[in-house]
């Protein structure tokens, strides 16, 4: 393989390293330390170029906190970050502003995430003039091509964000998203605001343009139907970690972990979910506080399943086989 070959494979391949990103809360009264938040506590993974990667999990699992900091629009603790050979973990000031234009983030709410006083023309045509992309006299062709890329007419360029639908808000973020020829784009809930009909649309459009650019999805999501869907690889996050990881097929035809058998159990089907009744892992109670972390497994206090081991150690993310990656003692 020639250095070009090899130059393009690396090119758009994200590899995150025991990603932390811990929040020191304020100091309380007659105590000398103060609280720390563990929103991201040792999460690694890599997605090929090309590939969608999905991380899943509920509320205040940390899969959001992990999307902002590969961003760097959070500060990172501790880990690296690596995207095509360049650790932009460790990048600063003027090296991470030049470096922006090759990952950018497609936001959940396409109705707060555009400037209402802009025109959409001049939103997507933003960061072609702050990152000096284009020759200026291009920039209006190359906004009508990015408009004809996600779908719009050339003459909505004109309008306000006001004057389109969720799901035309959305591809205006996408376009803005595509202006700079970006390798990563990081897409945090991108259609959970939008109803099911234009959710297929936007999904249906992101999966051409990885087709036709050859784009690096981070896909962000608590929707598992929209997951197996979309991504090629999934990982399972609860209370900052990740507990299981694979291949799309084999994460939703043969979970192993409790907790991801419980969030699959939990989606509705047309057959009721009967066929899980009598295996359907039911969990119960809240997830520990990410402040006051308990020894041994997170898990372990919701599992149906644990032991006193799960209570006493922390079970570490392995292969068991295929790449499926698992963090239980019970497997």
């Amino acid at each position: 393989m020639n250095a070009a070959a090899t130059k393009s494979q690396e090119s758009g391949t994200l590899t995150v390293e025991d990603l932390k990103v811990y929040f020191g809360g304020a100091k309380r009264f007659f105590s000398k330390d103060a609280a720390t938040v563990h929103a991201v506590d040792g999460v690694s993974f890599s997605v090929p170029a090309g590939q969608t990667f999905g991380v899943v999990g509920e509320s205040g699992s940390g899969k959001t906190t992990t999307a902002l900091a590969i961003m760097r629009l959070v500060p990172i603790t501790a880990g690296k970050v690596i995207l095509g050979g360049t650790a932009i973990s460790d990048l600063k000031k003027e090296e991470l502003r030049s470096a922006r234009r090759r990952f950018q983030i497609i936001f959940q709410d396409p109705y707060s995430s555009l400037d209402p006083r802009k025109r959409a023309g001049d939103i997507v045509r933003e960061p072609l003039d702050l990152m000096q992309i284009g020759k200026l006299a291009e920039r209006d062709a190359m906004v009508a091509e990015l408009f004809a890329q996600v779908g719009l007419r050339p003459e909505q360029r004109a309008l306000f964000p006001h004057q389109f639908s969720g799901g035309q808000r959305q591809r205006i973020g996408l376009a803005r998203a595509l202006s700079t020829r970006p390798e990563l784009i990081v897409c945090d809930e991108p259609v959970s605001a939008l109803d099911v009909a234009i959710q297929a649309q936007i999904l249906n459009l992101m999966a051409k343009l990885q087709r036709d650019l050859g784009l690096t999805y981070l896909f962000i999501s608590h929707d598992l139907g929209v997951v197996q869907h979309i991504c090629d690889q999934v990982a399972v996050m609860y209370l900052g970690q990740i507990v299981e990881q694979a291949d799309r097929v084999s994460l939703f035809t043969n979970p192993r972990h409790p907790y991801t058998k419980s969030l699959l159990a939990a989606v509705p089907t047309v057959h009721g979910n009967k066929r899980d009744r009598r295996t359907r892992l039911r969990l119960k109670g809240d997830p520990p506080s990410p402040i006051n972390l308990p020894p041994g497994c997170r898990f372990a206090s919701r599992c149906p399943m644990a032991e006193a081991r799960c209570r006493q150690a922390s079970p570490p993310l392995e292969d068991r086989g295929d790449g499926h990656k698992v963090s239980c003692f019970l497997v």
